[in-house]
């Protein structure tokens, strides 16, 4: 999300960023957190760190909750006392996905695995501590660019002619993170004061199944002949079935 970010800046050239990466600041840490905040006093700070890995986190939940809620609540802290705007990035994993035709941002969450939970828990701190904030709920993010995603995999094994054995049974909207990076920029240029909770999707509902057929299609395979549907898909971590977001 952060190259993707860097990339669509390159259409804004009034503004001017700072990117940086683990490497250069981990949002764990509150007093650097704090120092960094003073010394460059930013208007807005997007947050795209998260801890992604769904699996690992119901396996051994503290990484997760240790940067998607420590670590946002010490952006957050940051965030108020400088005056400021907070752009943080959640999921579709805060819903239980039982609501057949989608979510709006006024559903209330119900996360069924840890990951979600600590997301939910990540965006409750910045409630807690902010009032001018925009949480932007997106879902199955990926690049056609920067890897690691289901995009850019799935790509590379059908070109080595791979078997590919993919989920129906989950039912999402994908979204192209440079949609997502203009989105944001496009916030931050409008000022808009429209704050609170949003969701932002590239619109389409389907399976990963249909994503991956979308993907091959795109990409001048159609008809690969190793593509084939799993219907009893397991993961370690239980996944929400119906995560389309609206609104």
């Amino acid at each position: 999300m952060g190259m993707s970010l860097r990339d669509a800046s390159k259409s804004f050239p009034g503004m001017d960023f700072l990117f940086l990466s683990r490497a250069d600041l981990d949002i764990t840490k509150a007093i650097e957190i704090r120092e960094w905040f003073l010394k460059y006093r930013p208007d807005y700070c997007v947050n795209c760190a998260a801890y992604t890995q769904v699996d690992q986190a119901e396996k051994t939940p503290s990484p997760a909750y240790e940067v998607n809620v420590r670590g946002v609540e010490n952006i957050a802290r940051a965030c108020k006392e400088l005056g400021t705007k907070l752009i943080h990035i959640s999921t579709d994993y805060v819903f239980d996905g039982k609501k057949s035709k989608g979510y709006f941002p006024s559903d209330i969450p119900n996360p069924i695995n840890e990951y979600g939970r600590s997301k939910l828990e990540g965006e409750r701190a910045i409630q807690q501590h902010l009032e001018k904030f925009f949480i932007i709920r997106t879902s199955w993010l990926y690049s056609k660019k920067y890897p690691p995603n289901f995009y850019l995999t799935i790509l590379a094994k059908a070109r080595k002619g791979e078997p590919l054995s993919v989920t129906g049974s989950q039912r999402g909207c994908p979204t192209d993170a440079a949609n997502l990076a203009h989105h944001i920029l496009d916030i931050i240029q409008s000022e808009t004061m429209d704050y609170g909770i949003s969701h932002f999707t590239d619109g389409e509902p389907m399976t990963w199944f249909e994503f991956s057929c979308q993907i091959l299609e795109k990409e001048g395979l159609v008809d690969y002949p190793h593509l084939t549907k799993a219907e009893n898909y397991r993961t370690f971590a239980t996944r929400p079935r119906n995560s389309i977001l609206k609104g």
